[in-house]
């Protein structure tokens, strides 16, 4: 019954589809499982799960259904390589499987009982965890290569019919969209998927989350999306970001020079403690948010100065920072005692998360002149804070004085300190966005509460800081 990779490998023609060649590799211990709608010559879905280094297949006519009265019949294909499951694209017409490929659901999945032993019985019964797939499921065999795909009762039902999905879980193009984008468009061959403002994007199905994955392409159009309420923090401004090539799980670093001679990035020569003068670069428009991205940058941070006024920065930064273990509901008292010092002051502050552990504060200034009286003022008010209210608050950075207490971060607003950009995204364990909030949101949102998807939809909603720039204080 089992299909080997050699099956696989026999049936393609790899100089003329780009199907992965495959190789058997080791499987994690979380199974990954992926659903495919695959229009060939028959209209069907490719239904795959991940055991033993390959991805078990059937072929799916009518795809999954959520009633367990519907038997939906699966024949079982030959084994897939991993790879498989970033697959999405069209396959030459006169090979093997000749058709548009589409990403249809991904996620993980869990067997209920010994799967290899279940599968060679004739019955796997398994939990999916995906994004359109959920719950109970169980897989019969009843003749040859011939099983049935059948929902197990339980309270999950996600959707009545599966046509009410007709875009990618990952790119969220159309059947159509991707047949087309798949024709060559250049000597490079570039297709409209990896387009993104004009800029293109390689490698664009990369996975650069896994908890949601998120692709690189998926990055690149959310920082589209938000460029509109991001660029007025950005520009003109000196950036550093956090690069990872490999992903948040491979190895990141701080880039904070010019290594890119993209036309949608300026540069700026600036003296160091030295005298020294070094290239830092900054970004003018939104096409340099997206070079950035494909360069392999997801997190963006940025200096309290303009480059038209480099010693003169008009932003002070406040990072609550709390000692582990400290709850969210402190945290939020600290926004709200930083908040009642900074009214007593007569200065109007804003708040975003952080998309980690606390709270940003902002506060929009044009009259502390110079980066000396900028970083003086800053460290007055935290050290304002610890006087106060000494059991709860600590400005000093070294984190043996922070014990069970939130340390009062004024230490960015220093020349050549940066913070992270209202809407970046963070290189964390997930797509966490350091989001502008109201204040009255501060009970309702946690530090590292909203994600892309969270952000996208708040895009929908009026801009709480839309008078931050018109501020004069």
């Amino acid at each position: 019954m089992e299909k080997t990779l050699k099956t696989y490998n026999s049936k393609r023609d790899f100089t003329k589809t780009k199907e992965p060649i495959g190789k058997k590799k080791t499987s994690n211990k979380k199974l990954r499982f992926v659903v495919q709608h695959h229009k060939a010559r028959r209209d069907h879905y490719d239904f795959r799960l991940e055991l033993c280094g390959t991805l078990k297949s059937w072929a799916v006519p009518k795809g999954p259904s959520y009633d367990p009265k519907d038997k939906r019949l699966a024949v079982m294909v030959e084994d897939h390589p991993l790879e498989y499951r970033n697959f999405e694209g069209t396959i030459p017409e006169g090979e093997y499987g000749g058709g548009t490929v589409m990403l249809w659901d991904e996620g993980y999945w869990e067997a209920l009982g010994d799967p290899k032993k279940s599968l060679k019985e004739g019955s796997l019964k398994f939990i999916l965890h995906g994004k359109r797939l959920l719950g109970k499921w169980t897989l019969v065999h009843f003749k040859k290569d011939n099983w049935l795909l059948i929902k197990e009762k339980d309270s999950v039902i996600l959707f009545d019919d599966i046509t009410d999905f007709q875009t990618s879980i990952r790119t969220k193009r159309t059947m159509d969209e991707i047949t087309v984008d798949a024709k060559p468009r250049t000597k490079k061959n570039s297709r409209k998927d990896d387009i993104v403002e004009g800029i293109k994007i390689t490698n664009p199905n990369k996975v650069i989350y896994k908890k949601p994955e998120t692709t690189k392409y998926e990055i690149a159009e959310y920082y589209k999306k938000v460029s509109s309420r991001m660029m007025p923090y950005l520009k003109h401004r000196l950036i550093s970001t956090i690069r990872c090539p490999e992903g948040i799980d491979g190895v990141c670093f701080f880039k904070k020079h010019l290594d890119s001679h993209s036309p949608d990035i300026a540069k700026i020569d600036v003296p160091n403690k030295s005298g020294k003068k070094e290239d830092y670069y900054y970004i003018t428009d939104t096409p340099g948010i997206i070079s950035e991205v494909q360069m392999n940058s997801y997190e963006f941070h940025i200096w309290s100065s303009q480059v038209t006024n480099i010693n003169h920065p008009n932003v002070l930064v406040f990072d609550l920072d709390p000692d582990e273990g400290i709850n969210t509901s402190k945290i939020r008292e600290s926004a709200k005692d930083l908040k009642s010092i900074l009214d007593e002051l007569s200065l109007k502050s804003y708040i975003k998360t952080s998309g980690g552990k606390g709270y940003h504060i902002l506060v929009p200034t044009k009259k502390l002149k110079d980066w000396s009286t900028f970083r003086e003022f800053a460290k007055n008010i935290a050290e304002l804070m610890e006087e106060k209210w000494p059991e709860k608050y600590v400005s000093n950075v070294r984190k043996a004085q922070r014990k069970g207490k939130v340390f009062i971060d004024w230490i960015r607003n220093t020349k050549g300190a940066t913070s992270v950009a209202p809407y970046s995204l963070r290189t964390k364990n997930k797509p966490t966005v350091s989001m502008p909030i109201r204040w009255n949101e501060l009970g309702k949102v946690k530090p590292d509460g909203i994600t892309i998807d969270d952000a996208i939809k708040r895009l929908k909603r009026k801009d709480p800081w839309e008078d931050f720039f018109e501020i004069d204080q």
